[in-house]
């Protein structure tokens, strides 16, 4: 029988291991064995490249010319290049931003009337009972792409349509529910809904108070439901689940704090990404840097592709959000993101099937509390070359912000290109994973 539960501000959850990514892993340790027997080494000297501001230094917003992802400096980068006084259509722009922008103009979620179903549900369910997240994941994308709309074209109509949108979510839903997925929920969807209403605060046309309680719903929602799987997991082992399950709440925590305006919550996100416990620490997301090459092994690389995408398109949104507030984790650990990408885009766009690998233990609960170690040995094979907007945010930072070697950049620029234009949710099909990332990185990040 499964079990079901809700996610609140207070929690009471049960624990089951049903979820579509319930696993352990062991990034420090690549023999069998019994963690109940051998503890796990663990060695956090030197993670911690990224120093805390202090409480009281307040995030960047519109005022400084911060969007969460993105920068004023980018919105008219955008408008020179798409000549939208000649043209209003984008046609007439420069490549690759006409090319960008027309998936953004054509998508039906960008509309300023929608046939897809964004009704606000009182409880977001994943995982068990009447399923409804996509309802959240199609609502998070389309306030995202009104919002761009809105910046880009300067049509205020379409603002009103997102702040609209995002005001309806905030009066109705009042819980997260279902098993052990509605973590994946929590991440996901929290850290889109976050960026959404970032880039709208500065909106005229969303009330003071309206914002305000758009700001709590997320304190009092999302976040208690980011912080508790960070730190309690539904109360397995550290290393239990995989990489993308951290990940996409380290991406909640940073976007919450940077819209709440608490740097406390934000500094939270920058420390597990650095020195956290689960895997989505970006030194256990990003298992195994092989010597004198430029490439970097994903913990998830021996379970498939679809996933190992997902996270490098959830550590670039973690990226890009601290880079936007003055921490650079681009250039973490020699450029170890970089690595990570260059290897996912060698396998999965450039085909190569050379490439290196460690072998994994994934050691994975059982039913009983025990442990089932499974060895990786062999590259995941499962969705190889599947489309996801995530590569044009990495190649555009690193060719052409830290202005590195072509050579350094060379399988993701095959990406890149692979998945020329990128577009968003509703561009890559009706299920979840289509709606993992915002995307739009082609129009966004070009240079």
């Amino acid at each position: 029988m499964k079990r079901f539960y809700y996610i609140t501000a207070a929690f009471a959850i049960s624990l089951t291991l049903s979820g579509c990514g319930d696993g352990i892993d062991l990034p420090d340790l690549n023999v069998e064995t019994d963690l109940n027997e051998i503890p796990l080494p663990d060695v956090l000297e030197g993670l911690e490249e990224i120093a805390l501001k202090p409480e009281t230094e307040p995030m960047k917003h519109a005022e400084q010319g911060v969007y969460a992802l993105h920068t004023e400096d980018d919105f008219n980068r955008i408008r020179i290049n798409l000549k939208l006084d000649e043209d209003p259509t984008g046609n007439s722009g420069e490549s690759p931003w006409k090319e960008g922008f027309a998936l953004l103009r054509d998508n039906k979620l960008a509309q300023e009337t929608t046939t897809m179903n964004c009704t606000a549900v009182e409880t977001i369910i994943r995982g068990a009972g009447a399923e409804n997240y996509m309802n959240a994941a199609r609502s998070a994308a389309r306030a995202y792409q009104l919002a761009l709309r809105w910046k880009i074209e300067g049509k205020e109509v379409y603002a009103e349509k997102a702040v609209e949108l995002l005001n309806t979510w905030a009066n109705t839903t009042k819980a997260l529910g279902g098993n052990s997925n509605v973590s994946l929920a929590a991440g996901i969807y929290g850290h889109e809904f976050a960026i959404a209403g970032e880039i709208l605060r500065s909106f005229p046309g969303w009330a003071p108070e309206d914002f305000k309680k758009y700001q709590d719903w997320m304190l009092t929602v999302w976040y208690p439901a980011n912080k508790d799987f960070l730190e309690r997991h539904h109360d397995t082992n550290d290393l239990h689940y995989w990489a993308n399950w951290g990940l996409c709440n380290i991406a909640s925590t940073m976007a919450i704090g940077i819209l709440t305006d608490r740097r406390d919550i934000y500094n939270e996100a920058v420390t597990h990404f650095q020195v956290g416990e689960t895997n989505g620490r970006i030194t256990r997301a990003i298992y195994y840097e092989f010597p004198g090459t430029n490439f970097a092994q994903l913990q998830e690389s021996g379970r498939d592709q679809g996933h190992t995408l997902m996270c490098v398109g959830l550590l670039g949104t973690i990226c890009q959000l601290a880079y936007c507030q003055g921490d650079d984790f681009f250039a973490y650990k020699d450029n170890l993101f970089l690595k990570a990408c260059e290897y996912a885009s060698a396998y999965n766009y450039a085909m190569k099937s050379d490439l290196p690998f460690m072998t994994y233990v994934w050691q994975q609960n059982n039913q009983w509390g025990g442990i089932s170690p499974v060895t990786q040995s062999v590259m995941g094979e499962g969705g190889r070359g599947g489309t996801r907007p995530i590569m044009a945010l990495p190649y555009y930072h690193y060719s052409k912000i830290k202005n590195l070697e072509a050579d350094l950049t060379q399988y993701t620029k095959i990406g890149c290109d692979r998945l020329f234009p990128e577009g968003g949710g509703d561009n890559y099909g009706t299920a979840s994973g289509g709606y993992d990332a915002l995307g739009f990185g082609t129009l966004m990040y070009a240079r």
